[in-house]
């Protein structure tokens, strides 16, 4: 290999600047990752097809769709394991030196480093050859392998196509089972090279965030590879069924992120909710203007109605922090029965991407569904208020009309100090927000907790304070 291949790359970031090329990601409506279990005889072992243009072909920049198929076949191989094979495409491939890869399912995002393609990195069949080994070498179960990429979207659409349908047949196996109904969740932890302190619970009602690991999916896992990033979690009693907190997930928390995660509310995006990884569907963010939540995915295009596009509020949302207000969920668990139930489920949300909304109709309360607005029907947060008004949203009662900005806040001129640092105009949205302020001189910071807020500004100005010279000793 042209590259170095191992857990040391796993992490590793590829600004756009360093890119080669970009496959799948925010500009590719077509992506997709899919492992099928398979007879033997159906596969030919180390085999890697590309179908479209390879490297060679590709100019320096290009992002082109991406469709990746992995065949596997094992005696001792299920079906049922078909979608945690398939989520370790995500680790593998980042043990590629150059390689990058982002997300799962349909949200796949990689990209190939200029730096690698000067090493020799010149085709996709590495990725396809390096995949085949990491399954076979990591995965004893595996004993056959060949992958397929797509870089050619005409010629993916078939394939993609069917994707979509297992996708969606692996999502309704688990409807039908409840939290309460099992002695044990699942804990997932293949997202921790990115955010070191995240720990995913997965659920019979929470799906993993990466919307592509379900409680089934996990506990296979646990039980074919008990070293592996699935295990299970002992639920422990109850503290608090609303809110969904349970002794042996903060237990299984506390130890799994080192400490910095103590508590976590399963069912609250507002109330020690749960850690965000990075590679979630979907945020779920507080619009305390109207006391609401509204959703963003990340395959929603422009803003959302506070204002910030999805890319702003996934770093808000992700790293592994718990951070109230900005909440990284998978799309299947918006139709879960959990869903937000501390924060008062469907009746809290007020706005959504439409195509997001006509995907998950059917698992919307009716009576909620015409009162939830889309990026169709309002375009600022004025234009919510009155809609929900209007549609008798359950919030509506609620509100009075927005006022008008104020007027920026001055700030006086007399401390300034080296360095200005100005925040652009809008309003910030947050549930609580936190800022750690350094102390002057190294001494000790302080911490200012803003809860419930709503700020306008034209601008908000920082600057820095010189330390004050210490006063002379009296001899």
């Amino acid at each position: 290999m042209p590259t170095g291949v191992g857990p040391v790359y796993e992490g590793e970031r590829i600004r756009g600047d360093q890119t080669f090329v970009e496959m799948g990601g925010p500009k590719q409506e077509m992506k997709f990752e899919l492992v099928r279990v398979v007879s033997a005889e159906k596969i030919k072992d180390g085999q890697v097809t590309i179908i479209g243009p390879d490297i060679p072909e590709l100019k320096e920049g290009a992002n082109i769709p991406l469709g990746i198929v992995i065949e596997i076949s094992g005696t001792k191989l299920e079906t049922d394991l078909e979608g945690v094979m398939e989520r370790r495409i995500h680790e593998f491939t980042n043990y590629i030196e150059g390689v990058m890869h982002l997300n799962q399912r349909y949200d796949i995002w990689e990209r190939v480093s200029k730096a690698a393609v000067k090493k020799g990195f010149n085709s996709f069949k590495f990725i396809g050859t390096i995949l085949i080994r990491l399954y076979k070498a990591e995965l004893p179960i595996v004993e056959k392998a060949q992958v397929t990429i797509y870089t050619d979207k005409d010629k993916m659409k078939p394939a993609y196509d069917d994707a979509m349908k297992i996708y969606a047949a692996r999502d309704e196996k688990v409807r039908g089972m409840n939290d309460e109904s099992v002695g044990d969740f699942y804990g997932c932890v293949l997202c921790q090279s990115f955010a070191p302190t995240h720990c995913c619970i997965v659920t019979p009602e929470r799906t993993g965030l990466c919307g592509a690991i379900n409680y089934f999916d996990a506990r296979a896992s646990a039980r074919v590879d008990p070293k592996g990033p699935n295990f299970a979690i002992a639920k422990g009693k109850t503290i608090n069924e609303n809110l969904g907190e349970f002794e042996g997930v903060n237990a299984t928390l506390d130890k799994r992120s080192l400490g910095e995660v103590k508590r976590v509310a399963l069912y609250s995006a507002m109330e020690v909710p749960h850690t965000s990884c990075g590679c979630f569907e979907a945020i779920v963010f507080a619009i305390p203007e109207v006391g609401g939540m509204g959703i963003v995915d990340r395959n929603f295009k422009g803003s959302a109605i506070n204002g910030l596009p999805f890319s702003s509020m996934a770093n808000q949302t992700g790293g592994g922090k718990q951070v109230a207000g900005f909440h990284g969920v998978a799309i299947n668990y918006l139709t879960s029965k959990k869903f937000l139930r501390a924060d008062g489920g469907w009746n809290a949300i007020v706005w959504m991407p439409a195509k997001v909304k006509e995907r998950i109709k059917n698992g919307i309360p009716a009576e909620i569904l015409p009162k939830v607005a889309t990026e169709n029907d309002v375009s600022d947060l004025e234009a919510l208020v009155k809609f929900m008004k209007e549609k008798g949203h359950p919030l509506a009662a609620k509100l009075a009309t927005p006022e008008p900005p104020a007027e920026a806040a001055t700030v006086n001129e007399g401390f300034a100090g080296a360095g200005t640092d100005v925040v652009p105009a809008g309003g910030i949205p947050v549930g609580t927000i936190q800022m750690a302020m350094p102390g002057v001189g190294g001494g000790m910071g302080f911490k200012i907790i803003l809860k419930n807020a709503k700020i306008h500004a034209e601008k908000i100005i920082i600057k820095r304070m010189d330390a004050p010279s210490p006063a002379p000793k009296k001899r």
